[in-house]
């Protein structure tokens, strides 16, 4: 997985990545239990990118959609909370069990509490108690609910209105996101300004940026080309 988010990441004539799992019984039921009893630890090495080949995937600065079709627990709800929208069928469920196995769900424990009531984030983590789609919606990690049979329409609609957009403002959307999560507003505010986020500076020396602007006053379509 770390090959293919990767190969995503570098790949100019990629836009935009869906996950999710085959079937209808699981998006991701995370780390193999099994495996961790014969011997395999939970800091073992997973490669490029972490686990789930995402997760510490760095400068991913594209957008991913993940299309949870069941059930998403441990490794696997942290795996989805990777991603940048979630898309969730109306059976999936959610949970982080480690806590029954002696472990801790730590990209969770990093992630939850910044997105969701910190209350919620500590019964997550702290019982393993498992939510529904509806519950997952009501606190802000589920962005859309849908049937089974329609989801991956509905994720493939929504990548394909993302991937008619400009790609070098995703790009210095994500990278502001993510950095300036560990600073403050003034802070990254300043470094936005000065252009010190390479995306940004990219961005505003670009064909897409004059593009944009034009686009607006003349009243059409911009035609983005990713410059």
């Amino acid at each position: 997985m770390g090959e293919v988010f990767r190969n995503f990441r570098d790949d100019p004539e990629l836009c935009v990545a869906i996950i999710t799992g085959a079937g209808d019984k699981f998006f991701c039921p995370g780390w193999d239990l099994k495996a961790a009893a014969d011997g395999e630890g939970a800091d073992s090495d997973y490669g490029a990118g972490g686990f789930g080949g995402l997760q510490e995937l760095r400068a991913m600065n594209k957008p991913v959609i993940a299309a949870v079709n069941g059930i998403c627990c441990g490794g696997g709800f942290e795996w989805a909370l990777s991603a940048d929208i979630i898309l969730a069928a109306e059976h999936a469920t959610f949970a982080l069990p480690e806590i029954r196995s002696g472990t801790v769900a730590d990209a969770a424990s990093v992630k939850l509490p910044k997105r969701i009531p910190y209350h919620i984030a500590m019964e997550m983590l702290l019982t393993g108690r498992w939510l529904d789609a509806e519950e997952g919606a009501r606190w802000g990690f589920v962005n859309q609910i849908h049937p089974a049979d329609r989801l991956m329409d509905e994720a493939r609609a929504l990548a394909d209105h993302l991937a008619d957009g400009p790609p070098l403002v995703y790009a210095a959307i994500k990278e502001i996101v993510r950095e300036a999560e560990a600073m403050t507003f003034q802070d990254a505010m300043n470094r936005i300004t000065r252009r010190q986020f390479p995306t940004v500076d990219i961005l505003y020396d670009s064909e897409d940026q004059l593009e944009g602007a034009r686009a607006f006053a003349e009243k059409r379509d911009p035609v983005w080309k990713g410059r």
